[in-house]
């Protein structure tokens, strides 16, 4: 994540920690997987916003965080309208 997008594993932890618990799903073709890829749109301690794409894995009771990225306006609206 780090090299890609600027954004290290600390900051992800916040976004988690700062979360309401609301996700959407993603469902585009090309994102599709089995569990479901989630997202959500929260910010880190220091008020950096961050987009945090997952898969939650309930037989193995892990996550699988597939990339984090500050988003866009249009990726914080659509959350903020659907979530």
């Amino acid at each position: 994540m780090d090299e890609k997008h600027g954004v290290t594993i600390e900051e992800v932890y916040e976004a988690f920690d700062n979360s309401d618990g609301r996700t959407l799903i993603d469902t585009r073709d090309r994102h599709k997987s089995h569990p479901p890829t989630e997202w959500f749109v929260s910010q880190t301690r220091k008020g950096r916003a961050l987009k945090i794409c997952y898969i939650f894995d309930e037989d193995k009771n892990i996550i699988f965080v597939k990339t984090a990225y500050e988003p866009n306006a249009e990726e914080v609206r659509i959350f903020n309208k659907y979530a």
